[in-house]
């Protein structure tokens, strides 16, 4: 048995969501925050079978896209501003995080 925990985009959540259920994966959804951009995501943590891994994250892969949007930064409070860039930038956010880690024992009450 496996635990997979991916961390995707808000804006991916219930697609993910739907699809899962589709598929017949029972998952927790967690509100979580990026340490990057400081902005939403949601965390799902999902127990299955060894040989369903690979339909999991086939499935995650299929809902969840990478896609670009600009971000403004935010100033530095007291730091060196030599680096600062004042105007938006670029940067590529959605897609999945995803980690798959062995499960020693499984209960359910």
């Amino acid at each position: 048995m496996k635990l997979i925990i991916a961390i995707v985009q808000d804006q991916d959540s219930n697609r993910l969501s739907k699809a899962l259920v589709e598929y017949n994966f029972r998952a927790t959804k967690l509100a979580t925050t990026g340490g990057f951009l400081k902005s939403g995501n949601t965390t799902f943590m999902i127990g299955t079978e060894d040989i369903r891994v690979d339909r999991c994250l086939q499935i995650i892969k299929d809902n969840c896209s990478a896609r670009e949007q600009l971000v403004s930064p935010v100033s530095p409070m007291g730091g060196n501003a030599d680096s600062f860039v004042p105007y938006p930038v670029e940067v590529e956010v959605g897609g999945a995080t995803v980690f798959v880690l062995p499960i020693e024992q499984f209960l359910h009450f």
